[in-house]
């Protein structure tokens, strides 16, 4: 039986994919569900995902993006694309949809207004980086959850934002880009990085106990 460990240890950030094999599309959408399912602070989920198949747009965004071969030689391109700030309206939409499926609660009322009271006055760029941070979290369970199917990924952060955003006109859409993960299979033979060792700390570098 595979186990956590031997997933983690089978992924690594593929350098090389191969072009000629695509990832099936139940596969993709297990890993979307990974992400649609992935814990966010107060169940906000303030990103979307964009699964980028052209290759027209996913040509412009290798220019932008340090002309890594992966975002055009994987099958499928996701763009994790975080809201550029909370408003009243986007947390309201959380809670109407909470109520929908739980029914009407004061306490969550309350909560999301005394939500609205906290993150609203902030600065814009506290909310985007908050945002952006539930997406990483995400995009964790994106990248396991395609381990265990045996797909490929690199997460990249590689690339310019505002670029992005411009091809993709998430400006329009109140979003700003965060991070790429391409999905596809790595190239045996190809890819340097492939045979090399996993290297991480030490856990008693990494991992303090505090008792």
């Amino acid at each position: 039986m595979t186990t956590l460990k031997d997933l983690m240890n089978w992924r690594y950030a593929t350098k090389k994919m191969d072009p000629s094999k695509t990832v099936s599309e139940d596969k993709v959408e297990a890993i979307l569900d990974a992400i649609r399912m992935a814990p966010t602070s107060s169940g906000t989920q303030p990103f979307e995902v964009f699964v980028v198949t052209n290759d027209e747009m996913r040509a412009k965004i290798r220019e932008v993006g340090w002309d890594q071969s992966q975002i055009t030689e994987s099958s499928h391109l996701l763009v994790f694309a975080a809201w550029d700030n909370y408003t009243a309206e986007r947390i309201d939409a959380v809670r109407a949809h909470m109520e929908e499926l739980r029914g009407e609660n004061p306490m969550l009322t309350e909560y999301y207004e005394k939500l609205k009271s906290i993150y609203l006055p902030r600065d814009t760029q506290v909310n985007h980086d908050h945002a952006a941070r539930q997406g990483y979290i995400a995009l964790g369970f994106a990248m396991l959850a395609a381990a265990e199917l045996g797909v490929d990924t690199c997460p990249m952060e590689g690339f310019d934002p505002a670029a992005v955003d411009e091809i993709m006109g998430l400006k329009e859409l109140g979003l700003r880009s965060v991070t790429l993960l391409p999905l596809g299979y790595r190239q045996e033979g190809a890819d340097w990085l492939l045979p090399m060792q996993k290297v991480r700390k030490s856990r008693d570098t990494l991992v303090k106990s505090i008792n």
